[in-house]
């Protein structure tokens, strides 16, 4: 029986629209908090209660060596006020480059776009970096 091995974070692709966009070197914040509320209930001395509040995402942040037109065009026109929501895909692929996990980053706009520091004085790579606020995550179809 063949040993199932954990899945690498190296072997990844990201999809805007259902198509492949641009390789991004790193993916960050994939991520989905609930928060909570604490409830003293009057008499009740060995703890409190935990209420849920609402869930938060934090910004997907997608880094790379420089962005597409596409993107680059996107962050523009919503820099502009031309606000475009659009799903991002982000899937996870396993030794043999068969996809086996995907997370649907729902209605992304981007909403922060940065460079590295240009210095003469290295010989660094620029990198951008690219922040989208969205309207929630869920696990998509593998």
């Amino acid at each position: 029986m063949q040993r199932p091995d954990p899945l690498r974070g190296f072997r990844y692709l990201v999809q805007m629209q259902g198509l492949p966009v641009a390789g991004f070197s790193r993916v960050k914040a994939l991520a989905r908090e609930v928060k909570t509320e604490s409830y003293h209930e009057g008499g009740v001395n060995t703890h409190e209660h935990k209420l849920v509040s609402m869930v938060t995402y934090g910004n997907l942040v997608l880094e790379r060596g420089l962005a597409n037109e596409q993107i680059w065009g996107w962050a523009l026109d919503v820099a502009n006020g031309d606000v475009l929501r659009r799903d991002i895909t982000v899937v996870l692929h396993d030794e043999n480059a068969k996809a086996k996990w995907s997370w649907i980053v729902e209605q992304a706009f981007p909403v922060k776009w940065a460079a590295s520091d240009l210095d003469g004085a290295a010989s660094q790579v620029v990198m951008e970096s690219i922040e989208f606020a969205h309207h929630g995550l869920r696990k998509g179809a593998t």
